[in-house]
């Protein structure tokens, strides 16, 4: 099966850096990376162009305030793959976890995973190349550190097999999930037919979260967990502010009561 994953960047060229090298050591072979950016920097772009051995697009619009649905429905009209996988560009992937989204992947369901954050003081160690976040996939608990400090999630970092019987029984028992806005998945048709991702919810949260999570439960696709199998570290940084989102909450639960989940503002703006 072909897999777009889908990359939303704005300017961190160096952690695109780390996602890129990720990319290039994953298990599963079959796809390819659609880097999505909300701005048009040269510095990104002279980057993309730099990048071999990967099949690599890349979509920039205006820099005029975070708009990264419109960013996301970019990259999702070019996309060449039947399954869909999206990140952040400040998540790096583990080795296997393209994989992990394809074993797991279904007709009429949409995958969400976690990740595991790496400390703001560690965050620059790997930035400069002095820590390995390979390393830190391939032996966890070599980093005492990471164990016991609950701002990490550790247990959200820790791979287990999603054929063996001990994520079989762990998957039954954390069955519960929500969308987490930078690692999801799900069949490209799927996001069409509810338009794609809402763009009426300014510069929030909004849309990729609980809006999109809403949507494709209320257009028949079942949610499910991959934690633990598609697995990624997130590099740490200070919380942005994105303004109140509280307007646009009761607006998306207005269209929910209402039943609304294809979007008036998404794929359909676009001239493609």
């Amino acid at each position: 099966m072909k897999v777009s994953v889908i990359v939303a960047v704005y300017k961190d060229v160096e952690a695109l850096k780390l996602i890129i090298a990720s990319l290039k050591n994953q298990t599963y072979k079959n796809f390819e990376v659609v880097i999505v950016e909300d701005g048009n920097s040269l510095e990104m772009k002279e980057y993309i162009q730099s990048i071999k051995n990967l099949e690599v697009k890349h979509t920039t619009q205006e820099d005029i305030g975070v708009r990264k649905a419109r960013s996301q429905n970019n990259g999702l009209l070019v996309s060449s793959g039947e399954y869909l996988i999206f990140i952040d560009g400040d998540c790096i992937p583990y080795s296997n976890f393209v994989e992990g989204h394809v074993y797991l992947s279904e007709p009429k369901t949409a995958l969400s995973g976690r990740r595991m954050n790496i400390p703001i003081d560690m965050v620059k160690e790997v930035r400069n190349g002095s820590v390995s976040l390979l390393d830190i996939e391939k032996n966890p608990f070599s980093y005492t550190s990471l164990i016991f400090d609950k701002k990490v999630r550790f247990k959200q970092g820790i791979y287990l097999n999603p054929k063996g019987w001990f994520y079989k029984l762990i998957s039954k028992r954390d069955a519960s999930v929500s969308i987490l806005g930078c690692n999801f998945s799900c069949y490209k048709k799927d996001m069409v037919d509810i338009n794609g991702f809402d763009e009426s919810y300014a510069e929030t949260a909004i849309p990729d979260d609980m809006d999109w999570e809403w949507r494709l439960k209320a257009s028949g696709v079942k949610l499910k967990s991959c934690k633990n199998v598609a697995n990624q570290f997130h590099l740490n940084h200070k919380i942005h502010d994105r303004g109140d989102a509280t307007p646009y909450l009761k607006i998306m639960n207005e269209r929910k009561k209402a039943g609304k989940y294809v979007c008036e503002k998404g794929l359909n703006t676009h001239n493609v």
